[in-house]
């Protein structure tokens, strides 16, 4: 397993068409939950290959041409773990529309309904049999040069999603709720785009 960092954008020669089952795993890291104040500061990849890639983006780094033009590619599935976040806060900073999407969390509360823990680790724990340190997740990622615990606490959100993905999965056909899983996911980039918008606590479909 190796873990890259790259400053500002992925590498010229970066080649994401052999990604397993055609899905990237995605996740990043922000200075704080509130995408209007808190800057988006790393972005990490996963393959499904064993390997990490971790784009590390300064103020002045948010062009990242080539991040955006794999997050927007059609041909290859992004899976998140509460995609919602991810997913706006980099339509706030990289201008990028995220499709497609599979969201982790949303297929666990589908099929995981005999529990109301549907966290990363939680979810790795029971699907894939890792337990996952959350102990940088608070740290600085702001920080000018960032240490190997962060580095290595990045890579693991995204270096198992990949084996989570196909244990949804399994279950998703299995109670018949595949349907509702890719309805969901195709509702995401609207949902950040109301979060976005100022709606993040609003129920619009709320009767009051």
């Amino acid at each position: 397993m190796a873990n890259k960092l790259y400053e500002n954008d992925l590498p010229e020669d970066f080649d994401w068409s052999g990604a397993r089952d055609g899905c990237v795993a995605v996740d990043s890291e922000t200075l704080g939950l509130n995408p209007a104040r808190d800057r988006l500061c790393v972005v990490q990849l996963s393959l499904g290959d064993g390997h990490a890639h971790l784009v590390q983006l300064r103020r002045d780094g948010y062009e990242a041409p080539r991040l955006k033009a794999l997050m927007a590619d059609e041909s290859v599935t992004k899976i998140f773990h509460y995609a919602r976040f991810d997913v706006a806060v980099m339509k706030a900073y990289l201008g990028v529309d995220t499709s497609p999407i599979y969201c982790t969390k949303i297929a666990s509360k589908l099929v995981r309904t005999y529990t109301d823990r549907h966290g990363l680790k939680d979810l790795l724990r029971e699907a894939v049999g890792v337990e996952l340190s959350k102990q940088q997740q608070s740290s600085d990622w702001g920080a000018e040069t960032l240490s190997d615990a962060q580095k290595a606490y990045a890579a693991s959100d995204v270096l198992h999603l990949h084996d989570a993905k196909a244990w949804l999965d399994e279950r998703l056909e299995r109670e018949g709720r595949r349907h509702l899983a890719e309805a969901a996911f195709a509702f995401l980039p609207t949902r950040a785009a109301l979060d976005l918008g100022g709606w993040g606590e609003t129920d619009i479909f709320a009767h009051a």
